[in-house]
C-alpha cells in the first residue's frame, strides 16, 4: 500500500511540476525588460483595421487619437458590425472611412476582420495593422510595430494593457494587474526563450500577405489565440514587440466578469483541444514555437494556478503522512512558495501601477470572486457573444 501511495505522489507532482516550471520561466525571464534600438525599415503603407461593434459612446475620446494615425499617411478603416447604435454615423462624421456589416446570423469579431479585409483588398496595404474600438496606440508604436512587421515579415504584437485605475474596486485593480503581467511580464519571458508572441486582439501588425490567407470569418471568441496558433503551425510564429504599447480603458465591475469569463472560458477550451497537439507535433517535429506555445497553454489562468498548487500541496502533506516520504511535500510547498515570490516579483516591477497597497489586503476575496467565475464557466455558462464592454470614466 505504501509503494502505491509513494507512485500516487509522484504522478500527481509531475504535471504541477511542469506547469509550474513554465509559468516560473516565462516570469524570471520577463521581469527586466529593455528596448532595443529599431533599425531603419523600407517605409510601408499602413492601415488601421478596426472592428467596432456599438461603440458609440467610446469612440469620441478615441478619435482624436485615431484622427492623428490618420494625418500621419495611415489609412483608418472601421467596420461597423452589426450595430444597433450610432458608431458608424460617429466616426463618419469625424472623418474615418467606415464599412458596415449587418448579418446577426454570424456575429464576431473574425466576420468584421474578414469584411473589413475584403474591403482592404481593393487597394491592399503593406501592413494591417489590428486596433479595438476602444483601444489606443500613438504614432511612435505604430511606427515601431510597423517597421519590426516590415523588417521581419512576421506578425507582430505589441503590449496591450489596460490603464492603471486605483479608484476602481478591487476585483478590476487585480484584475489589471494579472493581464499585465500575462501581456507584459509574460511576453517578454516568452520573447527571451525564443517562445512565439501570444496575440492579444489589439495592437497586431500583419504584413499583407500573412493577413490575406487567415481564416478570419470564424465565431470563435478568441480569435486572436486562434490566429497565433494558425501561424505557429504554418511556420510563421508572430513576434513581441515590447517598445509599443497599445492602452484600453479598464471595465467596471460587471464588465471585468463579461470580460473574463468570456477570454479565460475561451482560453480554457482552446487550452484543452489545442495543448496536447501542439506539444506532441512539435516534439516530433523539433518545432520550438510549437512546444512552448502548447507548453504555455496548459498554464491556467493565476488563480486556477494557484489552487492547483495548494491541492497538490494538501494532497502531497496527506501522503507524507501515509508514507513518511516528506519529499513530495517538500515539492509542492517549494513550488507554491516559488509561484507567490514570482507573483510578487511580478507586482514589483509592473504592478504597483494597478493595485493600490489596500487592494492587496482583499486579494482572498478576489480568489472567491474568481472561483466563482470558474464554477459558471464550468457550468456551461461561458459568453460567446461579442458584445461591447463597458469601460469605467477616468478621474
Amino acid at each position: 500500500m505504501t509503494g502505491v501511495l509513494q507512485i500516487l505522489a509522484i504522478v500527481l507532482l509531475v504535471p504541477i511540476i511542469v506547469i509550474d516550471t513554465v509559468f516560473l520561466s516565462e516570469i524570471l525571464f520577463g521581469l527586466a525588460g529593455s528596448v532595443k534600438p529599431m533599425r531603419a525599415a523600407p517605409r510601408s503603407s499602413v492601415a488601421l483595421l478596426i472592428p467596432a461593434h456599438d461603440e458609440e459612446a467610446s469612440l469620441p475620446a478615441m478619435l482624436p487619437g485615431l484622427l492623428d494615425l490618420k494625418s500621419s499617411g495611415a489609412r483608418v478603416l472601421l467596420v461597423a458590425d452589426n450595430c444597433t447604435d450610432g458608431t458608424a454615423r460617429t466616426a463618419r462624421e469625424a472623418g474615418l472611412e467606415v464599412v458596415e456589416r449587418t448579418d446577426p446570423d454570424r456575429r464576431g469579431k473574425g466576420y468584421a476582420l474578414a469584411f473589413g479585409r475584403d474591403e482592404l483588398a481593393k487597394s491592399a496595404p503593406d501592413i494591417v495593422v489590428i486596433l479595438d474600438a476602444d483601444c489606443a496606440i500613438d504614432r511612435a508604436a505604430l511606427t515601431r510595430i510597423v517597421q519590426r512587421a516590415t523588417i521581419t515579415d512576421r506578425v507582430v504584437q505589441a503590449a496591450y494593457v489596460f490603464r492603471p485605475a486605483l479608484h476602481a474596486s478591487a476585483a478590476v485593480q487585480i484584475s489589471n494587474f494579472a493581464f499585465a503581467t500575462k501581456n507584459i511580464v509574460r511576453q517578454r519571458g516568452i520573447a527571451r526563450l525564443g517562445g512565439p508572441a501570444i496575440l492579444t486582439g489589439s495592437g497586431m501588425a500583419f504584413p499583407w500577405s500573412t493577413f490575406a490567407a487567415l481564416d478570419l470569418a470564424t465565431g470563435n471568441v478568441v480569435e486572436d489565440l486562434v490566429m497565433g496558433i494558425e501561424l505557429i503551425e504554418r511556420g510563421l510564429p508572430p513576434v513581441f514587440e515590447p517598445g509599443a504599447t497599445v492602452w484600453s480603458d479598464s471595465s467596471g465591475d460587471s464588465g471585468t466578469e463579461t470580460q473574463r469569463a468570456r477570454w479565460e472560458g475561451g482560453f480554457l477550451a482552446t487550452a484543452r483541444s489545442v495543448a496536447p497537439r501542439l506539444l506532441g507535433t512539435g516534439l516530433i517535429q523539433r518545432r520550438w514555437s510549437k512546444i512552448w506555445m502548447g507548453a504555455h497553454l496548459l498554464v491556467p489562468p493565476l488563480t486556477l494556478l494557484l489552487l492547483a498548487n495548494v491541492v497538490v500541496t494538501l494532497l502531497a502533506a496527506l501522503l507524507a503522512l501515509g508514507t513518511g516520504m516528506v519529499t513530495p511535500l517538500l515539492i509542492g510547498g517549494g513550488l507554491l512558495w516559488a509561484l507567490i515570490v514570482a507573483v510578487a516579483a511580478a507586482w514589483a516591477v509592473e504592478g504597483r501601477r494597478h493595485i493600490s497597497g489596500m487592494t492587496l489586503i482583499r486579494l482572498p476575496f478576489y480568489i472567491a470572486w474568481k472561483l466563482a467565475l470558474y464554477a459558471r464557466i464550468l457550468g456551461g455558462k461561458r459568453s460567446v457573444a461579442w458584445v461591447r464592454t463597458e469601460r469605467v470614466d477616468r478621474p
